[in-house]
């Protein structure tokens, strides 16, 4: 069974980095639609201090991982900051002391991610938010382990359906947060997190399956 050290993973923490810095503005424009405006910004304070952390006491994934969430909730304000920061809070704890991540290891992560979520958050697919994006991908994982698929193919279905995930926010009506207050006007808008979720899930899957190709 195909795996990669937990040190190699770094780079995914690397990689989640450099793809929230590239789409910043896009963030913040669709947050501009229906929100404050500053989904972007704000994810990119954060994830460029971890980068800047990083640089100074780097580690495995788990440890990255760890690094990010213990700023984005101790330095973010807001919404997002508490919730990305548990989402890799959650990813961390179950990657902890792994010398090698393999399928199992990357489904019980995934899997602590979304625990961590919903231990301080309602939300849950349809209220437009980045659980719309985050459940049918962790889901769309674990169906692949069920039904044998290998490492590289589970990661595949849980970047096709958070992609899927993303896409069915924009025709739906907010029921959490500042976009709820819009009612229909926030329906053809994409949602910001379930967007910053996709782009951090696909650049998970890409790293990883490079990784496993090497």
């Amino acid at each position: 069974m195909k795996k990669f050290t937990n040190i190699e993973g770094a780079i995914i923490i690397d990689k989640m980095i450099l793809i929230i810095q590239e789409n910043k503005q896009y963030l913040s424009d669709i947050d501009g639609l229906i929100g404050d405006g500053d989904h972007g910004i704000n994810m990119n304070k954060g994830f460029t201090m971890c980068r800047e952390e990083l640089d100074k006491n780097p580690g495995d994934l788990a440890h990255s991982a760890k690094a990010l969430a213990k700023i984005l909730i101790m330095k973010i304000g807001g919404s997002m900051g508490p919730l990305y920061g548990k989402l890799y809070r959650g990813f961390a704890k179950e990657l902890a002391g792994n010398e090698e991540i393999g399928l199992i290891e990357m489904g019980a992560a995934l899997e602590g991610m979304l625990a961590s979520i919903q231990s301080i958050s309602t939300a849950k697919p349809g209220d437009k938010t980045l659980m719309d994006t985050l459940v049918p991908a962790v889901e769309a994982f674990k169906r692949a382990i069920s039904e044998g698929q290998n490492f590289v193919g589970a990661l595949e279905e849980m970047k096709s359906a958070a992609k899927s995930g993303r896409d069915s926010t924009k025709n739906m009506v907010a029921q959490l947060g500042r976009a709820s207050r819009l009612g229909e006007r926030a329906r053809g808008v994409l949602d910001p997190g379930a967007t910053s979720c996709c782009l951090l899930l696909e650049t998970l899957a890409d790293t990883a399956i490079e990784l496993l190709r090497k």
